[in-house]
């Protein structure tokens, strides 16, 4: 009986660590697998569409373009790469706005080449200068697509590909899958290409409407778990009542190493600097070289509680690039607060204001002004853009007090940036003056308490 409880006894306690154990396999899987929801765009995607225009005698010629509908997240230099496997042996005769990256093994074909022989060919966009009968509408961008908020009338790149070896009617053309893009490291995961209603081309004169063949979509999201294992940025705080600097936490994108190669960084007061920085990147790759900080990050934003006025409050925002090795064109910063309901002024940055939650407007997205703070110079004397914010206050909720006036969430380039703990914010003064009047008056109850005693 007594060798039956323990051997029961141990039995339970296996299958409460192996629950604890599935329990969090089972947490992890839910946050990998819903980490592309983005709470600021939630309906952010970019979306690749197929239109037939035309059928060949082996073959179509369609036009492939992808709309980005990212609220803030935007594809910067050296611009996408969007590949694919065909479902058959389809070969590419010809594009125009765009060019594979390899053209594969034609041998079988005699007389004219195709332009790409490739089972799962790579393609992208064509760089700005391309002779114009190379083009067409919305292509020869380096592969750069603006964001939806910021640059809408810029933010869809396309290009025209006649597909040889395919099927010539709705019926037989077979959909391409294992679509993958990148923009230009990893991050984006395409789902299948769905057959959806042809799309209609309205005329210049609006008079006749047209529509394809035969459309298809695929729609990628974006996860900026699988694009870098580690930040890419950090916040951090300070105010006029308190003289105490929040730093960005300690190694939030790494730590220093003093090591040559992968995460080593660069000391701005190093005389062998200019030769660093100017030295090419032996790994191929846009792998950041940042100034030596105790964070570590390419790029750290500051906000900084300036003044209090009777009606108004005022706060600094300045952004910093660490980064030796990149200049951030078209750079934005999407931030939540919730006295973004009532900004009365703004300096030197665009404004737009995001509703990811319906009617409320607590998320704001600024950018730079053209030619004047929309780029983002790399570390160094000017690597920083600023601005200032005027917020009217509301008497129903405004107060300093508990971190209220610091953003609740910080994102640059669509990337969240992190915030420090909470509990390292900087406080009011009479906050801090509580616990010294408390242990005072503890202290001065004890003396009394003992001269009673005493006596």
């Amino acid at each position: 009986m007594r060798s039956w409880r323990f051997v029961s006894t141990g039995s339970v306690a296996d299958l409460s660590v192996i629950a604890v154990l599935f329990l969090f396999l089972l947490s992890s899987f839910s946050f990998t697998s819903t980490e592309a929801y983005d709470a600021l765009d939630p309906n952010g995607n970019i979306t690749i569409k197929w239109d037939v225009m035309s059928w060949t005698p082996d073959g179509y010629v369609a036009v492939v373009t992808m709309y980005n509908f990212q609220q803030y997240r935007h594809i910067q230099a050296p611009g996408w790469t969007l590949g694919w496997t065909w479902a058959k042996k389809e070969v590419i005769w010809s594009m125009m706005g765009g060019q594979t990256t390899e053209q594969g093994d034609c041998s079988r074909f005699k007389g004219n080449t195709p332009h790409c022989c490739k089972k799962d060919p790579t393609v992208v966009d064509l760089l700005p200068g391309t002779p114009y009968n190379q083009q067409i509408a919305n292509c020869c961008k380096g592969g750069v697509i603006n964001s939806w908020a910021q640059d809408p009338a810029n933010a869809a790149s396309s290009f025209q590909v006649s597909v040889g070896a395919a099927g010539t009617s709705n019926k037989t053309v077979k959909l391409p899958k294992n679509f993958t893009l990148k923009a230009p490291g990893p991050g984006y995961t395409c789902g299948p290409a769905k057959i959806v209603r042809p799309t209609k081309f309205v005329s210049g004169d609006k008079r006749r409407v047209t529509q394809a063949l035969m459309t298809w979509n695929v729609t990628c999201t974006y996860s900026q778990f699988l694009a870098q294992k580690t930040p890419t940025c950090c916040v951090s705080l300070s105010s006029f009542y308190n003289d105490t600097i929040v730093n960005c936490p300690t190694c939030t994108c790494g730590c220093q190493n003093n090591t040559a190669g992968s995460g080593s960084c660069v000391d701005p007061d190093s005389p062998y600097l200019a030769s660093v920085v100017s030295a090419p990147d032996k790994s191929g790759n846009s792998a950041p070289l940042v100034q030596c900080t105790s964070h570590m990050c390419p790029i750290r934003v500051h906000w900084h509680v300036k003044l209090n006025y009777k009606d108004y409050w005022r706060v600094k925002i300045t952004i910093t690039n660490f980064n030796y090795r990149m200049n951030y064109t078209l750079w934005n910063l999407v931030v939540q607060h919730p006295n973004f309901d009532n900004i009365t002024k703004l300096f030197s940055f665009n404004y737009k204001s995001l509703s990811p939650y319906g009617d409320l407007n607590d998320t704001a997205m600024l950018w730079g002004v053209k030619f004047y703070n929309d780029l983002l110079n790399q570390a160094g004397p000017l690597g920083n853009v600023q601005s200032e914010l005027l917020f009217q206050k509301d008497q129903n909720t405004f107060t300093f007090d508990k971190g209220w006036a610091f953003p609740r969430r910080v994102y640059f380039n669509g990337d969240n940036c992190v915030m420090p703990p909470p509990e390292a914010y900087p406080y009011l003064p009479n906050a801090s003056s509580r616990p010294a009047i408390s242990l005072l008056v503890t202290i001065l109850i004890s003396l009394a308490l003992l001269l009673n005693f005493a006596q």
